[in-house]
């Protein structure tokens, strides 16, 4: 098998949460958890918790808001679970024993709060955690064109981050 030093895991929002969630459940489970992971944006607190889901509401052109489709689809996710639960709302669990993150959000992000919330849980919990927020940016914003300044530059710091701490 593949050694998991060498293994690094990304997405964002959802997916982001999603990388959260696998490394939760992987230590729960007792599995090797990757080398590094890069959760851009995480949607990590499925209910409507942080200063940035109000002061950045109708800001962000990409969310807009958590009323509506976002609040909606955070219901239907959790299924009548609790919605605090970490596997659901990352931001709830455990970080200690995580491998370096780095994470990537906007100053226009409706879940700017919900990266930064991530963010300190994880240097409180001993992670090594590199923030990158890019000025006047919506949500994923950084992913949307391929030509744009910043999403070149995401994808440098990614790749400069993954040959700092995968390990061949």
């Amino acid at each position: 098998g593949t050694d998991p030093n060498r293994i690094a895991v990304f997405g964002d929002s959802a997916g982001g949460a999603l990388t959260l969630a696998l490394v939760l459940r992987a230590k729960a489970e007792g599995l090797p958890v990757p080398g590094a992971i890069a959760p851009g944006t995480p949607w990590s607190d499925l209910t409507e918790t942080g200063d940035t889901y109000f002061t950045n509401r109708g800001i962000d052109n990409v969310l807009v808001s958590y009323s509506g489709w976002l609040g909606d689809a955070a219901t239907l996710y959790a299924n009548g679970h609790d919605p605090k639960d970490p596997m659901l709302s990352p931001v709830y669990g455990d970080f200690h024993g995580f491998p370096p993150a780095i994470l990537t959000t906007g100053s226009r992000d409706l879940f700017l709060s919900n990266t930064l919330r991530v963010h300190r849980k994880m240097r409180d919990s001993g992670v090594t955690a590199d923030l990158i927020v890019f000025e006047g940016l919506s949500h994923y914003q950084y992913l949307l064109s391929p030509d744009a300044p910043e999403t070149k530059a995401h994808f440098a710091d990614l790749s400069a981050f993954f040959d700092k701490y995968l390990h061949p």
